[in-house]
């Protein structure tokens, strides 16, 4: 009797990882029918957003709670843990007809960069049947947004991607593919509007998830880059070089922050 109930609260823990999955909550996103509202590159949605601008609801849903911001702006950003733990979540703004545009997202100046487990972490610190830190909790991550400077007004669009996250399938050191959300925005006014890039690298880094608080990193699994393309690193950095990372761990800064030119453009 007693393995029974073990085997049935495993399949349950399980369930609850398998399920998962991520998305922006706060401010809502723009959702998509094809995917169920979510859009995961594992499951063929490639971003930059979780639908097409031309599906945007800012266009053609006449209820869509449309908010206006100003440059320099504190936006909050939330979404919930889902039961999974690790990674990154990148923040970028771009004026809205360049929204189905990678490069446009890649190239901003003002991104902002934080772990997914910003303000948020398993329900029980102590349940370690996914690993330390790893165990089941649903409750809300944030992280802060400045609107840039170089916003010009009218419509804009902010995109939030999740990459590096764990716990695939409850398998505990199995990672997956990045999952996308963006939310459309009306800007006007604010600070005054500067050229394009004149303020040059803006990009803001904050670290410190639940397994590493108060420090200047995250807990990730398989990669800490922007789906990248290139050489297996032995041979793209060089013999002996660079040690090389863990396939999950603690890791450094996300390499996208680190080196934002690096990122590929051709998605």
């Amino acid at each position: 009797m007693k393995a029974s109930i073990i085997s049935l609260l495993s399949c349950a823990l399980v369930a609850s990882q398998v399920y998962a999955h991520s998305m922006m909550t706060v401010p809502r996103g723009r959702g998509n029918v094809e995917w169920w509202g979510t859009c995961a590159s594992g499951f063929g949605c490639h971003g930059p957003c979780d639908s097409k601008r031309s599906k945007s609801p800012i266009l053609n849903d006449p209820t869509y709670p449309v908010q206006t911001i100003r440059r320099g702006d504190t936006l909050t950003i939330s979404w919930q843990r889902f039961n999974h733990p690790g990674g990154f979540v990148r923040l970028a703004m771009v004026p809205f007809e360049e929204s189905d545009d990678w490069a446009a997202f890649n190239a901003a100046n003002a991104a902002k960069f934080s772990c997914y487990e910003s303000n948020c972490g398993p329900d029980d610190p102590n349940d370690s049947y996914f690993g330390h830190m790893n165990g089941p909790g649903d409750g809300l991550c944030s992280t802060s947004f400045t609107v840039p400077r170089d916003l010009p007004d009218g419509k804009a669009t902010l995109q939030w991607i999740w990459y590096g996250g764990g716990v695939y399938y409850g398998q505990p050191e199995a990672g997956f593919g990045e999952y996308y959300t963006c939310t459309d925005y009306v800007v006007q006014g604010g600070s005054d509007l500067v050229p394009r890039g004149s303020l040059g690298d803006q990009r803001v880094w904050q670290g410190g998830d639940a397994s590493n608080p108060g420090t200047d990193v995250c807990k990730y699994w398989s990669s800490n880059r922007i789906e990248f393309v290139g050489k297996a690193a032995e041979f793209e950095w060089g013999s002996g070089s660079r040690q090389m990372k863990k396939r999950f761990g603690r890791g450094v800064r996300s390499d996208v922050y680190v080196n934002a030119h690096s990122v590929d453009n051709t998605h």
